[in-house]
């Protein structure tokens, strides 16, 4: 009797986590598959031990608050290839140990900055395959973490370096298929894409969509001098140009202060345009595998026409401070030799002065004795 007591109160509990009837659930791997299933909504009841959901390929077109309350263990959520506009603020809130979210292939216009605030563990994000304008800056303190970035093919124009510089952890970036506007406001993107590349980063592409004149053209092939007019015409130019510098002399301090490990002064060579962008930072890894530690090949620094610009720059005006001097000092010779030269003729007019009242005074001295004689 108790026996069967116990077993009547413990089934509503077992029944409260059954596996939801649209998808598959399996018990030893805690994983939950709804993909293709035609789905409306986040399905209910799902177990909270679950770690990894698939909902990929459904009808959902939003998140609501808290849409993942049940499931506060899980680690991969992926909801590509649905129909969401919209997504809570507080959708996620809840997921602390979530490590890789997909929201590809949706009609996303715009995240809030405070999506993902609570989580601090997730290290592959994709949301490319949407309409997204931009990214809040401020979300780059929730992605210090990570390893991918997938930002392809929305309708971004620029990007927050303030988020960018976030990215310490960053090993791949997707950036085609956006029409980007290659003027002054994107050199920020221009100067971190170099110091990111040269620390062994992987990016596919960024093709400029504007201006005309640029159309089709790589963002990191564009020489320097091309947005030499944001020197005088903008200020993102000056901000950019600071925090470019800043990260160079960083990067080349912790480069060589390590001396307890030689093998931090080498550089690290990028990824291919293009690999190891569909598994995450993979790809990445087994690239660089691929060399004989006896083989070590170092990227060359980029060449960096601003500075050269800057050499020439102090040149000229430390020149120009030469030749003032030197006109000085030309300026000050002319004078001192004209003052001597008046000087001297002064000093010889006074010498023959006193020579002619010497002889007058001598003439003088001859006649008296012969005035006197004939007196």
């Amino acid at each position: 009797m108790r026996v069967i007591l116990v077993c009547a109160l413990l089934s509503p509990l077992s029944l409260s986590h059954a596996c939801p009837k649209e998808c598959s659930c399996n018990s030893n791997t805690k994983v939950v598959d709804c993909r293709g299933r035609g789905l409306y909504d986040i399905p209910r009841r799902l177990h909270p031990d679950t770690q990894e959901l698939y909902l990929q390929d459904n009808r959902i077109r939003g998140l609501g608050s808290m849409a993942f309350r049940e499931i506060p263990l899980v680690r991969i959520l992926d909801l590509s290839n649905n129909s969401i506009t919209s997504i809570s603020p507080t959708a996620l809130l809840g997921l602390r140990t979530l490590q890789r979210l997909s929201l590809a292939d949706n009609s996303l216009r715009e995240l809030d900055k405070r999506l993902l605030g609570p989580i601090r563990s997730l290290s592959h994000l994709d949301l490319s395959h949407n309409s997204l304008w931009g990214l809040p800056g401020a979300m780059g303190d929730s992605l210090r973490n990570l390893s991918h970035l997938g930002l392809a093919h929305n309708r971004l124009t620029r990007l927050d370096r303030s988020l960018l510089e976030a990215l310490t952890h960053l090993d791949s970036l997707t950036l085609r298929g956006n029409p980007w506007r290659c003027d002054c406001q994107l050199i920020g993107l221009k100067l971190w894409l170099e110091t990111y590349l040269f620390k062994g980063g992987g990016v596919d592409e960024v093709l400029c969509s504007q201006p005309e004149e640029m159309k089709d053209r790589d963002l990191q092939k564009i020489p320097y001098q091309l947005f030499h007019a944001c020197m005088t015409t903008s200020y993102h130019y000056l901000f950019a140009n600071i925090h470019h510098l800043e990260s160079e002399r960083l990067l080349r301090g912790h480069t060589h202060g390590n001396h307890a490990h030689p093998s931090s002064h080498t550089l690290h060579v990028p990824m291919a345009m293009g690999e190891g962008f569909g598994g995450g930072g993979g790809g990445g890894g087994g690239g660089a595998g691929g060399m004989t530690e006896c083989e070590t090949k170092q990227k060359q620094r980029p060449v960096n026409l601003r500075h050269a610009i800057a050499t020439v720059i102090i040149t000229g005006v430390v020149c120009g401070i030469v030749c003032l001097m030197m006109l000085a000092a030309a300026v000050y010779g002319c004078a001192y030799a004209a003052i001597m030269a008046k000087y001297q003729r002064e000093l010889k007019k006074n010498e023959e002065l006193a020579a002619a009242r010497g002889a007058d005074h001598a003439t003088a001295d001859e006649k008296e004795p012969l005035e006197n004689a004939i007196a």
